[in-house]
């Protein structure tokens, strides 16, 4: 669905469903999301799922990117305590999630965009549960597309809808 489609539905009542980027962790988050597809519990299938070894290595410039591609949320399913690689992942992840509000907010869109939850690998329930909430949050807000231009119902600042400069690596896919 292209980007004016979606402003469209949205504006027309029809039913917005928001797309949802949901960031997931190989040994800790990824368990529980495929239990509630095994277990047959519903979420969004409009909720697109990036694995990743931690948490802690997302960039905030990812969550920019995504909501400025058409992504109206994205969702960090966070290793919490249980995490392999660094005793303090929440807290970094956390940082990362705080940084990359302050990214949607500078660019005008709402910083609830994003929204981090811990999920353990047999949190199938708590994860579809965050995963309804974070849909109807973002229904509430409405799309993403206008709303740096001020257009959404978020009521985002006026701004150049232009991609920011970014460093190498920050993108996602690259190197």
């Amino acid at each position: 669905m292209s980007t004016t489609e979606h402003q469209a539905q949205a504006a027309e009542g029809s039913g917005f469903s928001p797309r949802i980027l949901v960031f997931s962790t190989n040994n800790i988050s990824d368990p529980g999301i495929d239990l509630a597809g095994s277990t047959h519990l519903h979420y969004s299938p409009r909720a697109v799922v990036i694995s990743l070894p931690c948490s802690s290595g997302i960039k905030p410039a990812w969550v920019l990117y995504a909501v400025e591609r058409g992504f109206d949320g994205v969702f960090v399913a966070a290793d919490g305590e249980e995490c392999a690689y660094l005793p303090d992942c929440s807290e970094r992840t956390a940082q990362i999630v705080a940084q990359a509000q302050g990214l949607l907010r500078a660019r005008g869109y709402q910083p609830k965009r994003v929204k981090m939850a811990a999920i353990c690998s047999v949190c199938a329930e708590p994860f579809v549960g965050h995963l309804r909430e974070f849909a109807e949050m973002l229904r509430e807000l409405g799309p993403s597309a206008g709303e740096a231009l001020g257009e959404g119902a978020g009521g985002g600042a006026a701004m150049e809808a232009t991609a920011p400069d970014r460093a190498q690596g920050d993108a996602p896919g690259e190197a």
